[in-house]
C-alpha cells in the first residue's frame, strides 16, 4: 500500500510511505505520477486544486489552496492554509464550510467483536466512587511548601508528592479554579489518603479546603508551615502520618466494580499525518465499547475541536449540549483575536507539522475521532466531574499537562494518550496509557509506548481489532497493571490559568 485515500470526496491522498518524485502510486483505483518527494503521512494532491478552492480530507474541508495544487504535488503548509484561527479576521474566524460526510467518525461498536469484561478490580471509596489505584497523596497547596513536599517524596518513593506552582496571589475565578483542580486532587477515586501542606498566609485556604474534604467522609489531614514551627517540623511530622496512612492504604483490596464506573480521559499530543488515521478512530472504537458497558469517556482539548466543531454538534444529545459545544470552541478563538494573534502558530505545532499535519482542521477532525460514535451526553467546563454518563466534552485547552489534569480533576481514573511523534507525559494520580500511531514511533520510542497503533497500516490489522486491544489494556490497566508513564514515574501536572479578561 502506498496512500491511503480517507473518504470518497477527498482530493488528497495520504502517503503510507515515503514516496519519490516520478514515482506512479495506486489511490483508489487510480495511477497518480508524483511530482515531487512525498513524506511518510504526508499528504499528495489527488485531483488539480485551483487558487482558493477547498481542500478536503476525511471528507472535510482542512484549508484553503493559496496557490493553484496540480495532480501528484505535494500539499502542505506550503500551498494550503487554514480556514480558522487568525485573530485578525474577525468575524471570518467563526467561519464553518461542510462537504460531503462525517462517515469515517460513525464507528461501530460491533467491529470490534463481542468483549467479555463487565468489571474491573478497584478500590471502593467512602464517598461510594471506585478508584483504580490506592495513592498516598502528599500535596502542596501552595508553592511555598513545596520543599516540603518534595523531601518526603524523596524520602518515601512509593507516596505521590505533588508539588506545583499555584496557590498563592490568585483571586477570583483563576483562585477557584486551582482550588477545585488540588481539591479534587485530593478526593479523587485513585487516592486512598491524602496529607495537604500549605504555608499558611497564602491566598489558598489550606484549612478549609480540609476541613471540607474531611467532612465528605475522605481521609485528609491538613499541615501548614507557619503552625507547626517551620519546613523542618512540618517534614517530620508529614513524614509520620505519612508512614501510619501507608500502613492503612496497605491493607485495603481490590472487589469487581462494573464498567459502569470507569471514567475514561481522552488525550493526543505530538500528533501526526497517521493521528486520525490509526490511533485515534482506533481508540474511538475503546470509547464506543466503554460507553457501551455503561462507562464515562471525556473528549477534551477545546483547540483541537475548531474547525471540527460543527461534526461534535451534530452528536449531541440537544440543542443545548451542540449550543455549548460551539460556545467552547468559539470562545477559544475569540480569546486569540482579543490578543490579536494568529492560533495556526500553535495549531499545529511545529512537530504536527514535521508529521504531516498542515491546518487546524486537519489536526481536529482527526482528533475528536477519539471520541467515537455515541452520543455526547453533556458539555462540562474545565476539570468538573461529569453528571451523565457515555461521552462526555470537557472544555480544555490543548495543553497536554492542562488536559489531563483537568479530566483526572474531572474524575477520570485512566486517561488514554495517542501520540505520533512520541509523548512520556503522565499524571501523579491516574494511570496514562501510551498509544503510538505509527510503528516507527513504536519502536523508537518503545520503553514510553504500551500499544501501537501502526499496525492498521503497516500489517494490515482491522482497526475494530486494535479498538478491541485498547479496550482490553483499559481493563488490565483498572485492574492494576502498570503503565509505561507509571513505570517511569512521569507525573506532568498543570491548572490552567483563568487571566484578565480583555
Amino acid at each position: 500500500m502506498q496512500a491511503l485515500l480517507m473518504h470518497p470526496d477527498d482530493n488528497v491522498a495520504v502517503a503510507a510511505a515515503d514516496l519519490s518524485a516520478g514515482q506512479a502510486v495506486e489511490v483508489a483505483g487510480e495511477t497518480i505520477r508524483l511530482t515531487q518527494p512525498i513524506p511518510f503521512g504526508h499528504k499528495l494532491a489527488r485531483r488539480a486544486i485551483g487558487r482558493g478552492a477547498l481542500v478536503v480530507k476525511y471528507g472535510q474541508p482542512i484549508g484553503r489552496a493559496l496557490t493553484d495544487i496540480t495532480v501528484g504535488e505535494h500539499v502542505h503548509i506550503h500551498n494550503i492554509e487554514s480556514l480558522r484561527g487568525r485573530g485578525d479576521w474577525g468575524n471570518a474566524a467563526g467561519e464553518t464550510v461542510v462537504v460531503g460526510s462525517a462517515g469515517q467518525f460513525r464507528l461501530k461498536t460491533a467491529d470490534a467483536g463481542p468483549v467479555a469484561a463487565t468489571h474491573f478490580l478497584g478500590y471502593r471509596r467512602r464517598d461510594g466512587r471506585a478508584g483504580v489505584r490506592n495513592h498516598l497523596l502528599v500535596m502542596s497547596t501552595v508553592h511555598c511548601s513545596n520543599s516540603v513536599v518534595d523531601r518526603i517524596g524523596q524520602t518515601l518513593p512509593d507516596v505521590v508528592a505533588l508539588s506545583h506552582a499555584w496557590g498563592c496571589s490568585q483571586l477570583g475565578d483563576d483562585l477557584a479554579q486551582s482550588r477545585r483542580v488540588l481539591e479534587e486532587f485530593a478526593a479523587h477515586p485513585n487516592v486512598g489518603a491524602a496529607i495537604l501542606i500549605g504555608l499558611g498566609c497564602e491566598t489558598m485556604p489550606t484549612v478549609e479546603m480540609g476541613e471540607k474534604l474531611a467532612g465528605l467522609g475522605l481521609t485528609v489531614v491538613r499541615l501548614t508551615i507557619q503552625e507547626e514551627g517551620g519546613t523542618r517540623a512540618t517534614y517530620a511530622k508529614a513524614l509520620g502520618l505519612a508512614r501510619e496512612l501507608q500502613q492503612d492504604l496497605a491493607r485495603a483490596r481490590r472487589e469487581p466494580i462494573p464498567l459502569s464506573e470507569l471514567i475514561v480521559g481522552l488525550e493526543c499530543g505530538g500528533s501526526d499525518g497517521w493521528s486520525g488515521i490509526t490511533a485515534n478512530p482506533a481508540v474511538g472504537v475503546a470509547s464506543d465499547l466503554i460507553v457501551a458497558a455503561g462507562g464515562t469517556v471525556i473528549l477534551s482539548e477545546t483547540t483541537e475541536f475548531i474547525g471540527a466543531e460543527h461534526v461534535l454538534a451534530a452528536r449531541a444529545a440537544d440543542q443545548t449540549v451542540g449550543d455549548r459545544i460551539i460556545a467552547f470552541t468559539r470562545g477559544r478563538e475569540a480569546e486569540a483575536a482579543r490578543m490579536g494573534v494568529d492560533m495556526r502558530g500553535g495549531q499545529p505545532t511545529p512537530g504536527n507539522i514535521a508529521g504531516g499535519l498542515t491546518t487546524v482542521e486537519e489536526k481536529s477532525l482527526g482528533a475528536i475521532a477519539k471520541g467515537g460514535s455515541t452520543t455526547i451526553q453533556e458539555a462540562i467546563p474545565y476539570a468538573h466531574r461529569p453528571s451523565r454518563r457515555g461521552l462526555v466534552v470537557m472544555d480544555t485547552p490543548g495543553n497536554d499537562p492542562e488536559s489531563v489534569t483537568a479530566m483526572v480533576a474531572g474524575g477520570a481514573q485512566i486517561v488514554v494518550f495517542t501520540t505520533g511523534r512520541g509523548s512520556p507525559a503522565g499524571c501523579p494520580i491516574a494511570p496514562v496509557i501510551k498509544i503510538a500511531t505509527n510503528s516507527a514511533t513504536y519502536r523508537r520510542l518503545a520503553d514510553d509506548m504500551d500499544l501501537n497503533a501502526g499496525t492498521i497500516v503497516e500489517e494490515g490489522e482491522p482497526l475494530g481489532s486494535v479498538g478491541c486491544r485498547i479496550f482490553e489494556e483499559i481493563v488490565a490497566v483498572a485492574n492494576g497493571k502498570q503503565t509505561a508513564a507509571e513505570i517511569w514515574g512521569a507525573r506532568e501536572f498543570a491548572i490552567n490559568v483563568i487571566g484578565p479578561r480583555v
